[in-house]
């Protein structure tokens, strides 16, 4: 029996090169899953059956378009009939351009408006949709996935640091609004090396992220996998942002 037997995550970008090992670090603790992708929906099927068969666990798949809230609304009362309940919100999807910051031109209000609809009002409207099920239900564990780029001005775009450092204090004050039945904490990675984030950034932003960490190497997808399966298991931290950079941000 693990630490999260009988209870039902939710993960956004479940399918995702991040997602997958979240899926698997809850699904260790006992967790049922399910995986949530935006549109591959194959590939979120085929994790699932990953899932329940390396752990013994129920895993399903769902589509959902998280800047629509009806999308949303169905989504969550699709996951609730299939298990009965929901417990875990992991919010990993997201999605970024890589823009370097002086090119402002290249920045149309477009490419903000997406970016900002994905990684920042689709985990609030995520948030929102489960929060009365958790509040009822006595527990909830919500953790967002932001990203070192919301600790200082850096990352693959302005919109996509304005949108992570937006998700760290929705992080805040949702551990403010939750409390006491539900813990909301988040996991800021750095540099991940094999995830369709990293896939847009250009070459000399990967190597320099390494080469200016002070363990000279990409961060860890289990590292930050197993710190969100922390995060779900704990009982007495809430409002905290956990940096898994290799040692490039001090916060």
């Amino acid at each position: 029996m693990g630490a999260l037997t009988g209870r039902l995550a939710l993960v956004t970008g479940g399918n995702g090169g991040l997602g997958q090992r979240i899926c698997h670090a809850l699904a260790r603790e006992g967790a049922d899953i399910a995986v949530m992708c935006a549109r591959s929906r194959d590939q979120a099927e085929a994790v699932a059956r990953d899932l329940a068969g390396a752990h013994g666990v129920q895993a399903a798949a769902f589509a959902c378009d998280i800047t629509d809230g009806a999308a949303v609304e169905a989504l969550v009362r699709d996951v609730t009939a299939r298990f009965g309940r929901l417990d875990i919100l992991v919010n990993d999807a997201a999605t970024n351009v890589a823009i370097p910051f002086q090119d402002l031109d290249s920045l149309t209000m477009e490419v903000w408006d997406r970016i900002l609809a994905v990684n920042l009002t689709g985990p609030m409207r995520l948030t929102k949709a489960v929060a009365p099920l958790m509040k009822a239900g006595g527990w909830g564990r919500i953790v967002n996935i932001a990203s070192v780029a919301g600790l200082g001005p850096s990352g693959s775009s302005i919109a996509y640091a304005v949108s992570k450092a937006g998700l760290i204090h929705l992080t805040r004050c949702m551990a403010v609004a939750l409390a006491p039945e539900v813990l909301v904490n988040c996991v800021a990675p750095g540099l991940l090396e094999g995830t369709r984030a990293t896939a847009n950034l250009r070459p000399e932003q990967i190597e320099r992220s390494a080469a200016t960490a002070l363990l000279k190497k990409p961060a860890d997808k289990d590292d930050c996998a197993e710190m969100v399966a922390t995060m779900c298991r704990t009982s007495t931290m809430t409002g905290q942002t956990v940096v898994i950079d290799a040692g490039r941000v001090f916060h």
